[in-house]
């Protein structure tokens, strides 16, 4: 059974709904690839926007797309304190109840009522790679970090589809905490 998997540090980043990259780049704007990201059809774009909360501002915060339904900002703990937020760690896609905060586009600006995470460390897997691992979607797993700083994540959320590239994802803090770069090898040990 296979164990080792590379790891992928995530710096801050909003993923943006048509509705609001309409008001903040002007109607029917269509987003600029910059680069692919390691998740098939995922993507860096060329546009920034700052974040503004009661506390402080955060300014070129790249956009990744494609756009989604709603407007979402990954945000680190600290990110989420220099803005005046509470940090709160969720999944992708699990915004409600979550802050919000003003994000200030070269055409516009528009209030967002919630969104603002720390996303949860998770683990995507084809579904070729979660048999191979021995592991489904959902699954909560431990991931062993060795090195100097070595570690473990508890509480891994195992996403598997058709449609992932084997990769597991942390923020940057969690990264750096732990000493590890894009493309270290990490151990799933459940």
């Amino acid at each position: 059974m296979k164990t080792q998997l590379p790891i992928a540090l995530s710096n801050r980043h909003i993923h943006l709904s048509q509705k609001d990259l309409d008001v903040l780049f002007g109607e029917g704007y269509q987003l600029t690839k910059m680069k692919d990201l390691s998740q098939p059809g995922q993507y860096a774009c060329e546009e920034k926007v700052d974040i503004v909360g009661s506390k402080g501002t955060i300014k070129g915060v790249r956009i990744l797309g494609p756009v989604r339904s709603s407007t979402q900002f990954e945000l680190s703990v600290s990110d989420a304190f220099s803005l005046g937020v509470k940090p709160i760690v969720r999944n992708s896609g699990d915004i409600k109840g979550t802050p919000g905060a003003k994000l200030i586009g070269p055409k516009g600006e528009v209030e967002i009522e919630e969104g603002i995470i720390v996303a949860a460390r998770h683990i995507h897997m084809h579904t070729k790679d979660g048999e191979e691992f021995g592991v489904a979607d959902k699954d909560i797993v431990d991931i062993k970090v060795g090195g100097e700083r070595g570690l473990v994540f508890n509480n891994v959320l195992v996403r598997v589809s058709e449609s992932f590239a084997l990769e597991m994802h942390v923020d940057i803090e969690e990264g750096n905490a732990a000493g590890v770069k894009n493309g270290d090898l990490v151990e799933l040990i459940k």
